[in-house]
């Protein structure tokens, strides 16, 4: 962190000091106080550092945090998450990166559910299938169980187009949607270069897959947020799709991709009758 980056990081942590009432300590909250939130060395018990330490990063005095202590403050403060990533960047820190085992808020997927004409799948941060609607399910892996997602090792997006044969021949145009998906990894390896599961996927798929290995070499970097998808599907025959990619804030970097047919085009057709399949099939 730079000097001139240290006055932000200290008026962010007075703001947030201020914001927190001295309950959030329990019985470690004591006295009253003729100002609201917690006193300095109430903060600063809490958080396992000392008093004079502190009390130097609000005074912009302190400029290079460690990462155990911006955790400690981020805990005692209840920051969210998106004001602990505030916090490291104001620190001049990498924010850490999520464990591979998070998982999504449970009215999400009860939120996929409810847009039947939708072909709607949530991907983590490494390209797991971490939820799917119905018909999420029929158009992008329909040979695959319907519980894959919510099960130990989700499917993963990419690993299926490098790896599976049904995934291969589904993709009309496999070259673009390959080189696509290498890109966007390489995009994600740069930005979550401390994620040891994303290493291990690309690791695994540069042996698996001789294709795999070779786009990547190639260093395509991209972040595709929409487009077209064109399917040979082995239900409804040639499927064109326009899609569009949503970032969840709140989700760490779990992304919404959304796939939907011209209305009144044939691709409409073609995904209502496989809507129908899924309620009825």
């Amino acid at each position: 962190m730079t000097t001139a980056a240290a006055p932000d990081l200290a008026g962010f942590l007075r703001s947030r000091r201020a914001a927190v009432g001295p309950e959030s300590l329990g019985e470690r909250g004591y006295g009253t106080r003729r100002v609201p939130g917690l006193r300095r060395e109430e903060l600063a018990d809490a958080a396992g550092v000392s008093l004079t330490y502190y009390t130097r990063l609000e005074q912009g005095l302190a400029t290079h945090p460690s990462t155990q202590v911006l955790d400690a403050l981020a805990r005692a403060l209840g920051l969210s998450a998106d004001e602990r990533a505030h916090l490291y960047r104001l620190s001049g820190v990498p924010a850490p990166v999520a464990t591979p085992g998070e998982r999504l808020r449970t009215d999400l997927p009860m939120l996929l559910d409810r847009m039947p004409d939708v072909a709607a799948i949530v991907l983590s941060p490494r390209q797991d299938i971490v939820a799917w609607n119905r018909l999420g399910h029929a158009v992008v892996a329909p040979h695959l169980d319907a519980d894959a997602p919510a099960g130990p090792t989700p499917p993963n997006k990419v690993a299926l187009l490098f790896t599976d044969p049904a995934s291969r021949v589904l993709h009309r145009e496999w070259e673009y949607e390959a080189t696509l998906a290498v890109a966007s990894l390489q995009f994600l390896s740069a930005t979550r270069a401390e994620d040891p599961a994303l290493a291990r996927l690309i690791g695994e798929l540069s042996l698996a897959s001789t294709d795999f290995a070779r786009l990547w070499a190639e260093h395509p970097v991209q972040l595709c947020t929409h487009g077209l998808k064109r399917y040979h599907h082995p239900d409804v025959g040639r499927l064109d799709l326009r899609f569009e990619v949503l970032h969840l804030p709140e989700e760490d970097g779990h992304r919404l991709l959304l796939q939907h047919a011209v209305p009144g085009s044939p691709d409409d057709d073609a995904l209502r009758l496989l809507a129908s399949r899924t309620v009825t099939g």
